[in-house]
């Protein structure tokens, strides 16, 4: 619950602070208003962190660049069409816009830019009501047009305007509503929710890298499911990420298995915790969240109705990773995240393997050696797969995977399994051999790496000796 009280008290504090007080003073001097806007009055208000600050103002781009450049370090100005200009001002970044009177040209997200003369005009244009609170400095007056207060005692999501103007302006503020949904954990207004479903085509407007940012920004707070149900309840995950409104199988009285669309959310839920527990204090893993999101999402394409009643997935995680690959392909994701996401997918069932009986120390290195740089990931993406209520079978697989672990922590100190390569490359290859470099080197070295992986160390001498008895059989 918030505390009102509490709340104006660390509103003194933001007005109070140095980035703030300096700002606020230099405009009053030069004849202009100023006032904290957005984001950092509602997480003053509800004690939260405040990582960015952005103000608003009746000066124009050309008369915010002459206030600021005495008492900043540095000033930018690529936000000018837009009346935002950019300064460091005591060692922190802020931004610094026009007042606006937008509208949008309802074919693209591009608003048609028009500076506006109020505050209150600036504010009733914005995407919430939560997000519709300014702070005037220094007078230190707060200026609520909506009724962001209100919300933020109730816990509400509303639009300062119907939600229809609201959305028709800019269709990106759905995804948003899903967004601020899961990071204040609150509750979306029923004429939000109705807004969202009604106008879910206009998404299509929204270039790929936009809904990509949204969709990254979600994964990133602390619960995303609450958003993510909302995208998919409302019709808009189907516009972009249809992967996972397509996880809700039809279940019929004689075929039953699990809830794929509710057991992907709890391995994205377990998957958060694990990563908080093992490395508390880092950034949000969103290659690590997005392949917890879709590992199963190769499950509604190879799903068999097998007799007696049960189900079958197989192949499920090779389909998965491929649909994976061209759905962040399309949402412009880049090449590291679509690759990191994809290997998580393809090896997520790997594990299972090792729970049903005893991997060899081969088994183990190639455990590792395919998950490269991702085995911490996999790690992690593999214990949260485990959503079983059966208590028996979900200690069995911990003890399992902690064994796993154990084995791989113990190889890595005899042998430096991260980075497994045979004692002999390609060069020594050829000399050992007498052949010039081409496709029988290749399979020389690939021969060696199978003898590393399933015998561990060998030793120079030892490698020769096989590589040459290898050479002489396939010779003969």
């Amino acid at each position: 619950m918030v505390s009102m009280a509490d709340g104006i008290a660390r509103l003194g504090t933001l007005a109070a602070s140095p980035v703030v007080a300096t700002l606020a003073a230099a405009f009053h001097d030069a004849g202009f208003e100023l006032a904290v806007v957005g984001g950092p009055v509602r997480d003053a208000l509800l004690g939260r962190e405040i990582n960015d600050l952005d103000f608003a103002t009746d000066a124009q781009p050309d008369d915010i660049l002459r206030v600021v450049t005495p008492i900043s370090s540095t000033q930018w100005d690529v936000g000018r069409a837009f009346g935002t200009i950019g300064a460091r001002v005591r060692g922190e970044q802020v931004e610094i816009t026009t007042y606006r009177a937008d509208a949008y040209d309802g074919t693209t997200r591009k608003p048609v830019v028009a500076f506006g003369d109020t505050l209150d005009a600036d504010l009733v244009r914005r995407d919430f009501t939560v997000n519709a609170m300014a702070l005037r400095v220094p007078e230190r007056k707060l200026v609520d047009p909506g009724g962001g207060v209100e919300d933020l005692l109730a816990g509400v999501l509303r639009t300062p305007s119907t939600p229809e103007v609201s959305f028709q302006d800019d269709p990106l503020r759905m995804l948003r509503a899903a967004r601020f949904a899961s990071q204040l954990s609150f509750a979306v207004d029923e004429a939000v929710v109705r807004a969202m479903a009604s106008l879910r085509e206009s998404l299509g407007i929204v270039s790929p890298e936009r809904i990509q940012g949204e969709l990254v920004r979600l994964l990133q707070t602390d619960d995303p499911t609450r958003g993510l149900r909302l995208l998919v309840d409302t019709g808009l995950a189907e516009l972009f990420l249809p992967e996972v409104p397509a996880l809700q199988l039809e279940v019929d009285e004689h075929h039953h298995h699990k809830d794929v669309y509710e057991h992907s959310l709890t391995v994205l839920t377990q998957t958060i915790g694990l990563e908080r527990e093992r490395h508390p204090g880092t950034a949000p893993d969103v290659p690590l969240r997005l392949a917890a999101l879709l590992h199963d999402i190769g499950k509604p394409d190879t799903r068999k109705l097998e007799p007696g009643g049960g189900v079958s997935f197989h192949h499920h995680d090779m389909v998965g990773a491929r649909l994976a690959r061209k759905r962040l392909k399309a949402l412009r994701f880049d090449s590291d995240t679509i690759a990191a996401v994809t290997q998580l997918i393809e090896q997520h069932l790997r594990f299972f393997g090792y729970a049903e009986g005893t991997w060899t120390d081969s088994a183990v290195r190639r455990y590792v050696r395919d998950a490269d740089g991702n085995l911490e990931r996999l790690h992690i993406l593999t214990r949260a797969d485990v959503t079983t209520r059966n208590k028996r079978k979900a200690a069995r697989l911990r003890s399992a995977y902690d064994d796993i672990e154990d084995r791989i922590a113990a190889l890595r100190e005899q042998e430096q399994i991260d980075a497994v390569r045979p004692e002999l490359d390609g060069n020594r290859i050829q000399q050992v051999l007498g052949i010039r470099p081409g496709r029988e080197v290749g399979e020389a070295y690939r021969f060696l790496l199978d003898l590393r992986l399933d015998e561990g160390v060998l030793g120079e001498a030892e490698a020769e000796r096989r590589l040459r008895d290898w050479w002489a059989a396939r010779a003969g």
